[in-house]
């Protein structure tokens, strides 16, 4: 019986070992979102229901390329402002340049102003949003693994970002219509969530995640599930 339980116990740590892993970065150099708390425990529940591990952290220093290498997609969570030095960017960008992959929620993308590199990555630049409210979304991609789950269109509560800066070679899954509520600026393409491949890494961006009300919300967690699993490549 104990060669079992031991047999058992090493099987459990191979798999820990072996299992894909996500870092969850949520550094603030501007606004905090309260939301962030919410964030971090449900993503871990994530990793804990579907076999990757995750980290978190606040703590920039982390971005070395001997650090990152143990982690197969970097999620940013309600990041904002300024949140790496010169040496940091340098190996995040050859992060994603070895294949790696990057997931922005919420407020990364308004992150990193002065880095163009990294508004390609993310895919867009937040200029401002109106007060929180209740809007239409159009998913306009179903076959994506972030958006399969989502009905034909969502109603949602939520802080909708307008952007300054849109890149021009993104997947757009998921639209808001402006006609919805008050305060949109991007017309009638509004993108709310994207991917694409960039550099040689995977990008997924959700604009979603504002209220801690998101992180119990079954369609959102699927939704940045699918994300996490497009970026880490995790099947």
């Amino acid at each position: 019986m104990r060669r079992l339980f031991l047999t058992a116990l090493i099987g459990l740590v191979t798999v820990s070992a072996f299992a894909k892993s996500v870092l969850v970065f949520s550094k603030t150099a501007g606004f905090h979102h309260a939301s962030i708390a919410a964030g971090i425990p449900a993503i871990i529940k994530l990793g804990q229901e579907n076999g990757f591990n995750v980290d978190t952290t606040t703590n920039s220093a982390l971005f070395t390329e001997s650090n990152l290498k143990k982690y197969d997609a970097v999620i940013f969570l309600s990041t904002t402002g300024d949140v790496l030095n010169d040496e940091q960017q340098e190996a995040f960008k050859k992060y994603i340049e070895s294949g790696k992959g990057f997931v922005g929620i919420h407020a990364a993308t308004d992150t990193e102003f002065d880095w163009p590199w990294y508004g390609d990555l993310a895919g867009a630049y937040f200029s401002r949003h109106p007060k929180p409210q209740q809007a239409t979304l159009h998913i306009i991609d179903h076959s994506f693994i972030a958006t399969k789950s989502l009905p034909d269109t969502w109603s949602k509560f939520d802080e909708w970002y307008n952007f300054k800066y849109i890149a021009k070679d993104l997947h757009v899954l998921i639209t808001i219509d402006e006609k919805s509520y008050t305060g949109g600026e991007n017309g009638d393409n509004h993108p709310i969530s994207w991917y694409h491949e960039y550099d040689g890494g995977r990008a997924f961006t959700t604009v979603l995640g504002h209220t801690d009300e998101s992180y119990t919300d079954p369609l959102f967690l699927k939704h940045i599930l699918g994300g996490i699993k497009y970026a880490a490549k995790i099947k």
